[in-house]
């Protein structure tokens, strides 16, 4: 998992400026073909836009981003997003409600929020409902979007990422909303995707280290737009770092193949 790793996404001088302001700041990145990444800093930091440009629907001020060989501003977003798997919080909040959620993970193959707008066959509806089974909710393919727990929406999303057999997979803050259990269980079905030999380059946006699954290789430290530090988490996920990231002091410890954090102050 070296640079010899073909890259599947890759920031190079990454610069974003919102009214006078740089959201992103100077951002150098590579994501390995092999690899798995935590994306880890406080709200504010530039986690989310940072996603947004990675699954092509932003672009930077200035810089150059390139995901899976080709360059943004050099290629057809519409056909590239295609071979992206995204997920993230809100986006349950933008799927029409009475889609089963057979359908709504069918949808990703087009990149699209709809069946209607294009034409999907047998094999579509069959490539759909093996990815509910692999996020083990295959029971609940014919069920509306609409009634199904928060933690069973976040599943039927990240089966939706894997229905285009994508190169990279973009998980911006998948536990967000959930109760413990929700939590616990999602993670650990985090940490069986992040180990399969089919998974894809995946980067995980989180706030919290606890929610870092097993089998998780590498993370991004972003602070006020500028990459704090990045590496493998046994080399960059240090207290100091992380103290840094977050402004306060933390102490940190791994167990169970966990990671966990805790305010020191006082």
């Amino acid at each position: 998992m070296g640079r010899l790793d073909p890259a599947a996404l890759s920031f190079r001088d990454v610069t974003l400026v919102r009214e006078g302001r740089a959201i992103l700041d100077t951002v150098n990145w590579t994501v390995g073909a092999s690899e798995r990444w935590v994306v880890l800093g406080r709200n504010g930091c530039g986690k989310s836009t940072l996603m947004k440009i990675a699954s092509l629907y932003l672009h930077p001020s200035s810089g150059e981003v390139d995901v899976l060989g080709e360059t943004l501003g050099r290629t057809d977003v519409r056909s590239l997003r295609k071979r992206i798997g995204v997920a993230s919080s809100g986006m349950a909040d933008q799927l029409r409600s009475d889609l089963i959620a057979a359908d709504v993970v069918m949808t990703a193959k087009n990149a699209a929020l709809e069946t209607w707008w294009h034409t999907y066959d047998d094999a579509d509806r069959q490539r759909a409902r093996d990815c509910l089974e692999r996020m083990e909710i295959g029971r609940l393919a014919d069920r509306s979007f609409a009634t199904l727990s928060s933690g069973e929406k976040q599943r039927v999303l990240l089966a939706r990422t894997l229905m285009p057999e994508p190169g990279l997979l973009i998980l911006d803050e998948p536990t967000a909303g959930l109760d413990l259990a929700g939590r616990e269980d999602l993670v650990r079905t985090l940490g069986v995707l992040a180990v399969g030999v089919d998974t894809p380059a995946t980067v995980l946006v989180t706030h919290h280290v606890e929610e870092i699954p097993e089998g998780f290789t590498h993370v991004l430290m972003l602070r006020e737009g500028r990459v704090l530090s990045a590496g493998t988490l046994d080399d960059v996920l240090t207290e100091a770092n992380l103290s840094e990231c977050f402004e306060m002091p933390l102490g940190l410890e791994r167990r169970h193949g966990r990671w966990w954090a805790w305010g020191t102050e006082g």
